[in-house]
């Protein structure tokens, strides 16, 4: 696994995530309907620039940065929105779980659309 590109979508993952949970909890009209497939989409989006960023490798090490990037970012945007009580803290382990499960079909995207 390529430490330095799994940091680099981890942090633009996280950044964008955060940035939807607060413009959310000020607008709460893009808050209901888009937090659970915008938050989603992010993480699809960090397994995605980890796969496509990182060093060519097997496919278990690209699809395992994927859900790591895609699982962190959503950790801890999903924690923001808990502390700004817009969610509630059971949402953690799910959303975090869905995410990661978004990071690996953003990797595997990513994997598919590098060998063209």
């Amino acid at each position: 696994m390529d430490r330095a590109a799994l940091v680099r979508a981890t942090v633009i993952g996280t950044i964008l995530q955060v940035a939807m949970v607060v413009a959310g909890h000020f607008l709460p009209a893009l808050r209901d309907p888009g937090f659970a497939i915008g938050g989603m989409a992010l993480s699809a989006l960090a397994g995605w620039l980890y796969a496509r960023t990182a060093p060519r490798s097997a496919w278990g090490p690209a699809l395992g940065g994927g859900a790591i990037a895609g699982g962190v970012c959503a950790l801890i945007g999903i924690g923001v929105s808990v502390l700004l009580g817009d969610v509630p803290a059971s949402l953690l382990a799910l959303g975090t779980t869905a995410s990661a499960a978004m990071g690996v079909g953003g990797a595997v995207l990513a994997r598919l659309l590098r060998r063209q």
